[in-house]
């Protein structure tokens, strides 16, 4: 059973606050590339580019953050099979909450179809 819009809009919202507060976390401090943090924290910019839309509820932004937020997932399989702890661990945490936005972001597409 698909939940409902409102339920899928707060998903999506929570799994992408929580990527770009794991991405931060991870680059500066919990495992960054280099000691005292790293430039890959600026992997998070990208990430801050839908978050207004995704919160005020906008199909328009939810389509397309759909298919942007797999560059993410795509990092924490690489990362999640490449990289040593603790860094692996959170490549698998960063796979969860893209895979948690795609689809609550996908089906909150779906259910908003029948508004344009």
């Amino acid at each position: 059973m698909i939940p409902s819009v409102r339920a899928l809009s707060h998903i999506a919202s929570a799994s992408l606050i929580s990527l770009i507060l794991l991405s931060l976390a991870w680059e500066l401090w919990l495992a960054p590339l280099r000691p005292g943090g790293s430039w890959l924290v600026l992997k998070t910019l990208p990430l801050l580019l839908p978050l207004m839309g995704i919160l005020k509820g906008r199909r328009y932004t939810y389509q397309w953050a759909s298919m942007f937020i797999l560059l993410y997932f795509t990092e924490g399989v690489m990362r999640a099979w490449s990289d040593p702890q603790p860094s692996a661990t959170l490549a698998l945490i960063e796979i969860l909450l893209s895979s948690m936005f795609f689809m609550a972001s996908i089906f909150y597409a779906k259910k908003t179809s029948h508004h344009l």
